[in-house]
């Protein structure tokens, strides 16, 4: 990981500007500032797992626990939806916050190991409802108020938790958002080629059962060859024995086809702008889910918008190493201290 960290910022005036605070340049009012780059420190609090029951459905759980928390921070997933790899950015986002904040990532229903609802399909929809049911459920009484944390699609859902729960959500980020269709995807078109029919995501989600039933160190080196050539350890682990599975992959494309079928919709700019003030989103630079052209509309839309670019290459998939989580954990970090959420010592 290099020791300079870049990031553009889109200011109210709707110019961008290169943030390189390790360089020594001063950020002005309202950008984010970012964290000298840092070695990997050993040994760091570990996140946990658990299976919590959220309206009679099995959900997966990876938390941080704070002993004297000022605030909580919820991390919804992208498409897979499983918590177990966002392992590195939650261990890290808990350092970079020195302890102040209990952090936890909420696994999509039926995105697991387990196929605990046995089968059954869940559309965007309910994975919705099931956030807003978690939040409700497990946080409606705590003290602590809520950043909510939204990665991919997770930032589409984590707007609708958004507009739900207003009184109780402090402030929303979204990560390499995917709000809406873009029809200039290879990627995308194909997916949703897929995705719609039953038979090709039939098929497509046996193929990975196959792949998931052979030796371990096999399935292992396919994964890693295919799917992840920069992933970590950790990762390629949860790819194997959470993704890979045909209840899984089922859920992946049957969620994808309901989003794809809801994202040709515009986002709810009445509701962004009533909350500018309270609305982070951090572009790639290369993203086509979250493409820069879906940025500068955002900026036209809702100006008073925090809008960040990362510029040091890391992908849509920035969890899935520790290079990328790191990096992330600190930009979100800075947002929260920035805006005085916890104590800044």
């Amino acid at each position: 990981m290099g020791s300079l960290r870049c990031a553009v910022d889109l200011c109210s005036t709707q110019r961008y500007r290169l943030l390189r605070s390790v360089c020594g340049a001063r950020s002005s009012p309202g950008t984010v500032s970012m964290e000298k780059a840092r070695l990997t420190p050993y040994p760091r609090e570990q996140a946990a797992t658990r299976i919590c029951m959220v309206s009679s459905f099995a959900t997966e759980l990876l938390e941080i626990r704070s002993k004297e928390p000022s605030l909580h921070v919820l991390v919804i997933p992208g498409n897979p939806g499983i918590a177990a790899l966002y392992k590195d950015f939650v261990e890290a986002l808990y350092e970079s916050l020195r302890g102040q904040a209990s952090i936890t990532a909420i696994g999509h229903i039926s995105h697991s190991q387990k196929d605990s609802e046995h089968g059954r399909l869940f559309s965007l929809h309910e994975q919705i409802d099931h956030k807003v049911d978690f939040i409700e459920q497990e946080l409606q009484h705590s003290e602590q108020s809520i950043v909510l944390v939204g990665h991919s699609i997770g930032a589409y859902i984590g707007l609708e938790v958004f507009k739900r729960l207003q009184n109780k959500i402090k402030m929303f980020v979204g990560l390499y958002p995917f709000l809406k269709l873009n029809k200039n995807s290879v990627t995308q078109s194909a997916i949703g080629y897929i995705a719609r029919s039953s038979l090709l995501s039939k098929g497509v989600s046996l193929f990975a059962f196959f792949i998931g039933s052979l030796q371990p160190s096999i399935t292992r080196g396919i994964v890693r060859r295919f799917l992840g050539h920069s992933w970590s350890v950790v990762a390629v682990d949860v790819a194997c024995c959470h993704l890979l599975k045909y209840h899984t992959m089922r859920n992946v494309l049957f969620m994808a086809m309901t989003e794809f079928q809801k994202l040709t919709e515009e986002p709810d700019w009445t509701f962004v702008r009533a909350k500018e003030d309270k609305i982070a989103f951090l572009f790639g630079v290369d993203d086509h889910w979250g493409p820069l052209s879906h940025l500068e509309e955002i900026s036209k839309r809702a100006p008073g918008v925090t809008l960040s670019v990362e510029t040091e290459g890391h992908t849509h998939g920035y969890c899935c190493n520790e290079p990328g989580s790191f990096w992330v954990a600190d930009y979100i970090a800075n947002l929260i201290k920035n805006r005085s959420f916890i104590r800044n010592n």
